[in-house]
């Protein structure tokens, strides 16, 4: 059966190596941002790879009025359709203690933008009768640390939109699957200190089309972060308030 892969925030390294390897399956891809000259770049990539299909589609976190195109654009091919979210901003939390007025964009692009772009794509992915959605969050949001708190909250509440969203889509054959990933080799991490064993994107690819093929439910990449986070959920709040982790 023939797939397309709606894949946003597609100029992500993350998403790049993503596209990558669903390409080689002979998918239809449509990679969604907002980067017109860089998607379409890549989309010539994708087809040199053996992308059935491979086409740039206008996608802004912040605009949902431009969904419904890119969601009819779907539609119109046959088969099943995927979603892979990799949207997210990240700015330094001192830059939003010094600006509150920026939360909102971290918001609106890690949480509620591509929440409501699945909300509106759902029923067509209930009426195919199948497909999958992965929604990439963070190891950020399994708790509040004092230095990224504003980000972490977002992608807390993405991961439990996800969690509900797989509720009502496992209904019809639709799997959700929730990946937190550490420390990525990619542009939101770089320049960061304090990170170790940084993952490559291409290995997070890999991990994500393996465990999505098996209907994980979630996913911590690389897979050693599901037992550095229990740690880190585990400290209790009174020696927690003391650390600077």
């Amino acid at each position: 059966m023939t797939e397309t892969w709606i894949i946003l925030g597609a100029t992500s390294s993350m998403a790049r190596a993503f596209s990558r390897a669903v390409s080689e399956k002979g998918a239809t891809v449509l990679l969604a941002g907002r980067d017109m000259d860089d998607l379409k770049t890549a989309a010539l990539d994708c087809k040199t790879r053996g992308a059935r299909r491979a086409e740039a589609v206008k996608f802004d976190a912040r605009k949902p009025e431009g969904f419904e195109a890119i969601i009819e654009r779907a539609c119109a091919e046959e088969g099943l359709i995927n979603v892979a979210c990799f949207v997210g901003s990240m700015p330094d939390q001192s830059e939003i203690d010094a600006d509150p007025s920026l939360i909102a964009g971290v918001v609106t692009d890690s949480f509620t933008g591509p929440a409501c772009f699945l909300q509106m794509i759902a029923p067509e992915m209930e009426a195919r009768g199948g497909g999958a959605v992965i929604g990439v969050g963070s190891v950020a949001g399994d708790r509040g640390r004092i230095g990224n708190y504003v980000y972490g909250a977002a992608k807390a509440g993405f991961h439990t939109y996800l969690s509900g969203l797989r509720n009502r889509l496992n209904r019809s054959d639709v799997h959700v699957m929730t990946v937190k990933p550490g420390f990525v080799d990619t542009a939101m991490t770089w320049g960061i200190e304090g990170m170790f064993l940084v993952a490559s994107p291409d290995d997070v690819a890999a991990s994500l089309l393996r465990a999505v093929k098996k209907k994980k439910n979630t996913l911590y990449t690389p897979f050693f972060w599901r037992y550095i986070m229990l740690i880190i959920r585990s400290i209790p709040e009174p020696i927690f308030k003391k650390l600077s982790v």
